[in-house]
């Protein structure tokens, strides 16, 4: 998804199949869609009831001088207000819920596809433009529900109620008021379009905004470091003005549109005057039928520009709609398996890639190029080579994060393409470079695994020498940490990914980079862990310090995507090769 997907999109057809997707939300809530719908056909009855009485009053009980009929209308007038009042409160609440309800579960819907999406997705897009779809545009759907779409059944039921006591009432007038009706039609449709644009501005530039500030926020070190808070101020001002401008665009379609409508009831209430008044001199109209008509025409041209204020809302959400679906419809491009391999137990741990090709674009460049190797159960295979040579890709595709683009990757023999996502992934310990720790306790954070227990937390911390360390923290394992555990040290970050990784008890040990951002002393200790427990695993390792990796089963060479050398430590320095001049870089 990019900004393209706020692009504007033909009117017509696609309005009515966005709303009969989101309308979709709505079904488990028939119940309550029904009892709304009633109070909206009782508050309809209740709005002519007034206009009646008036007439009543004006044509019989005045000119009768009746002052206990017309006392008798006034409590009927009051009694219509009440219950108008009764009725629209429960409605409000009712509508609510629905809006509420709906809006929970599209959230939920659009969190759940997030969470199947590949992570070159996550790659493309900042997060900030994903949390205004989650929260900006999917409250805006809220207000549709809430707010728009039962209420538009209840200005359809006055109008038609309005419309059918005008027409019993006196025909004629009726038609007079009629009349006005092309007028407003011109007048919607002329700002239709001018106020949908606008909303999907408003949307772009809401999105956009959130997208800078996450990134700012987030690089808010390097931006003190570089003295760049003068230029990021105005980075955001520009993204803010903008912000503001397509409001202010919003708020003067408004004030176009609002009187505009105005004009149009004022000069229907014109109309109804001058021929009530002519008839009136004529004596073929009583002073209550004008009177209540006056009444019926604000009525009725009340929900007129309440469904024109539904409209303006119906705009927003098909903006918000648009992106919130094309988020949804983003297909899942690391699909899972109907019918998933099961793997044979106890889990072996053997590795092949088999002739892979894989790039991250369809038309960029290869990333992998016919790469094959096997890794044997319990080996140790290390991967080396300049920085874009295609090491943590390999990592990647073992995680599958990514599927090939052509060839094929097996564990234990079964392509990983026909292995359940959830069982493929927790038969790895990974350890990457910077571990991403969750604001919570510390125990929460080192076992994450459903399976891993507190026992499993405390003997892999053992076991790689990050025990003392831990112990030492404040409450120890149940220490707080703050968002991204930024109140620990890089290095302590590291240490704590070992014992995460490892707590698991994997099958296969992936290990990139992992002991970069850790000092020599504390190297030799994590160094002593890893030799214990990748005794009797398979163990894949990505490393720039050639030092670590001299005792691996086998080292694999990469260079611009293809395995360039393979072989030990000692047979790769034997050779007058690459292995050779990145281990003489190393010692120089």
């Amino acid at each position: 998804m990019s900004d393209a997907d706020a692009d504007l999109i033909p009117s017509g057809s696609v309005d009515r199949r966005q709303l009969a997707r989101l309308l979709r939300y709505v079904r488990p809530y028939r119940g309550l869609l029904a009892i709304s719908t009633g109070l909206l056909v009782v508050q309809a009855g209740l709005t002519v009831v007034g206009p009646l009485l008036t007439q009543a009053a004006l044509d019989r009980a005045i000119p009768a001088g009746d002052a206990d009929l017309l006392l008798r209308y006034a409590g009927l007038y009051v009694a219509a207000l009440v219950g108008s009042f009764v009725a629209e409160y429960v409605d409000t609440l009712v509508t609510t819920r629905i809006g509420q309800a709906v809006m929970s579960d599209i959230r939920n819907a659009v969190f759940a596809h997030l969470q199947r999406l590949s992570i070159p997705f996550f790659d493309r897009n900042p997060v900030g433009r994903l949390m205004t779809r989650v929260t900006a545009d999917v409250e805006t759907l809220n207000e549709l529900f809430s707010s728009g779409v039962v209420a538009v059944f209840g200005d359809l039921f006055t109008l038609l109620a309005i419309a059918g006591v005008m027409i019993w009432t006196d025909w004629r007038l009726a038609l007079v008021t009629f009349l006005a009706m092309p007028l407003l039609w011109l007048v919607v449709t002329a700002f239709r379009r001018a106020v949908r644009e606008a909303f999907r501005e408003i949307r772009r530039r809401v999105a956009r905004m959130n997208a800078y500030l996450q990134e700012q926020l987030a690089g808010m070190r390097v931006i003190h470091l570089f003295n760049r808070e003068r230029a990021s101020a105005e980075g955001f001002e520009r993204v803010n003005r903008a912000h503001l401008d397509a409001h202010l665009r919003s708020i003067n379609l408004y004030a176009i549109f609002f009187p505009a409508v105005e004009l149009v009831t004022a000069i229907a209430t014109a109309l109804i005057l001058f021929e009530g008044g002519q008839r009136i001199t004529d004596l073929t109209l009583s002073v209550g039928v004008l009177a209540a008509f006056i009444q019926l025409v604000r009525r009725f041209f009340r929900p007129l520009q309440d469904l024109s204020e539904k409209f303006n809302l119906f705009q927003g959400a098909v903006a918000s709609g648009e992106r919130v679906f094309r988020l949804l419809d983003t297909p899942v491009t690391v699909v899972e398996p109907a019918a998933p391999t099961p793997l044979p137990q106890p889990v072996r741990g053997e590795v092949e890639f088999d002739r892979v090709w894989f790039r991250y674009a369809e038309d960029g460049p290869w990333a992998l190029q016919d790469v094959s190797f096997r890794v044997a159960a319990g080996d140790t295979v290390a991967l080396v080579g300049h920085t874009g040579a295609g090491k943590t890709t390999i990592v990647s595709l073992l995680l599958r994060y990514h599927d090939p683009t052509r060839g094929r990757i097996t564990l234990d023999g079964i392509d990983l393409r026909e292995l359940d996502l959830d069982e493929l992934r927790s038969q790895y310990g990974y350890v990457q470079q910077d571990l991403f720790l969750f604001t919570g306790d510390l125990m929460r954070n080192l076992a994450l695994d459903p399976t891993t227990t507190e026992a499993d937390v405390r003997r892999a911390a053992e076991r790689v020498g990050v025990a003392e360390f831990v112990e030492s923290l404040p409450g120890g394992y149940g220490h707080v940490l703050t968002e991204r555990g930024r109140n620990v040290s890089v290095g302590e970050r590291q240490l704590l990914s070992f014992a995460r990784a490892l707590a698991r008890d994997p099958a296969i040990l992936l290990l990139d980079e992992a002991t970069s951002s850790v000092d020599s002393a504390t190297e030799v200790v994590i160094q002593n862990g890893i030799a214990e427990l990748m005794a009797g695993r398979t163990a894949i390792v990505v490393a720039h310090r050639l030092s670590t990796i001299q005792t691996a089963d086998q080292i694999l060479v990469m260079h611009r995507g293809r395995i360039a050398e393979r072989g030990t430590h000692r047979a790769l320095l034997a050779r007058d090769g690459v292995y050779r001049r990145l281990s003489a870089l190393a010692a120089g």
